[in-house]
Parts: C-alpha cells; sequence; structure tokens
C-alpha cells in the first residue's frame, strides 16, 4: 500500500475494551475488542490503552507510522482521576521520576509534565464511585514513554491511585470532541 493510500484515524477507545481487532489468544475469548464498536478494514491500533484506560487511540493502515508515534519522539498526554487530593509533594514526586517495577525489574521513570487539572468540563461522564467513598483529584500527565500500566504504577507509588485514565492527546492529535466508540477520519498526512 502506498503512503497515499493508508488510512489514518483517531478514536476514542472506551472504557472496557481491549485496544485490539481480533482475538488471539483463548483466554481472552469473553473480552470486548475494538472490531465490536467499529468496521474497518486493514487498520491496527497505535499502541496501547489497557482494557480499563480510555481516549484517543490512533489507528492506521501503516506499520512505519504506527513504530514512528509509538516513539518518546511524541508526547502522551493523559487526565487522571486519583483517590484523594494530591499533594504538591506528591505531583513533585511524579515530575521528577518514581521507581515503578517493569517487567518485574525496578524502573525509574523519566521526568515528565504534571499539573492539578481544574477544568475537567471536556471530560464525558462515567460512574466511578460514590462520593462518600472520599475526595478525588484530577491532574495531567504528559510523558514520552508508554511502560505497561505506567501512570496507574506511578500513581499508586505517591500514594494516590489512579481511578480513571483518559488519554487526550498523542503529539498533536488531540481527543477533541469525540465521545466513547466513535472514530474520525484524518484527513491530512499524519506526522512522522
Amino acid at each position: 500500500m502506498s503512503e497515499q493510500s493508508h488510512r489514518h484515524y483517531k478514536f476514542y477507545k472506551p472504557y472496557g475494551y481491549l485496544s485490539q481487532f481480533i482475538n488471539n489468544q483463548n483466554k481472552r475469548r469473553s473480552k470486548k475488542l475494538l472490531s465490536d464498536l467499529i468496521d474497518l478494514e486493514d487498520v491496527m491500533a497505535v499502541g496501547r490503552l489497557d482494557e480499563k484506560s480510555e481516549g484517543l487511540l490512533l489507528l492506521t493502515t501503516d506499520g512505519k507510522f504506527s513504530q514512528n508515534i509509538t516513539s518518546s519522539k511524541f508526547e502522551k498526554e493523559y487526565h487522571v482521576m486519583i483517590d484523594g487530593l494530591i499533594s504538591e509533594d506528591a505531583l513533585v514526586q511524579l515530575r521528577n521520576g518514581v521507581a515503578i517495577k517493569v517487567n518485574s525489574k525496578p524502573y525509574t521513570t523519566k521526568p515528565c509534565t504534571v499539573a492539578r487539572l481544574k477544568n475537567t468540563s471536556h471530560i464525558i461522564d462515567r460512574f466511578v464511585r460514590a462520593k462518600r467513598h472520599g475526595p478525588i483529584s484530577w491532574i495531567s500527565i504528559t510523558l514520552t514513554e508508554g511502560k505497561f500500566r505506567q501512570v496507574r504504577k506511578m500513581t499508586a507509588k505517591v500514594g494516590f491511585p489512579t481511578l480513571r485514565l483518559i488519554r487526550v492527546r498523542i503529539g498533536n492529535y488531540h481527543l477533541e470532541d469525540l465521545k466513547p466508540g466513535q472514530h474520525r477520519l484524518l484527513t491530512k498526512m499524519p506526522e512522522y
């Protein structure tokens, strides 16, 4: 397929779905897949969002685009609901990098951008837990790396477990006004 004929989409992956179109593992037989939501031929998901995470997922027919966009050249921004009222000390720890486990081995995350998120009007409501279970905070985390369940491990490490995780940006691609399960064709050639 020539570069001109490749197709690229942005997609709002809802909570509860795997970031794949086909089930290639029998143990995941009952899991919900992207193909349950959309019917696009020959596309692959660029990177991953775990089953409990939601938000921006890029879809493409171009393996080169997929490889480049998952590299550290592209920032990934997440809006994260956490358990408790996050302290300034915890924000500083997240910004500077924290020790987590990756494949059962110690790993220190790279410095990243972290801030309290004051305006959450762009976030689509989804029930997570009743207010009686305590206060929550929203933060924005922007990374250039993407280890397995990294954001969840980072917030837990500083004492504020993740309750909800939404990816809102990959490089210059933004979630914008997409709703869960919706996709949109990207009309200009993607950045490499």
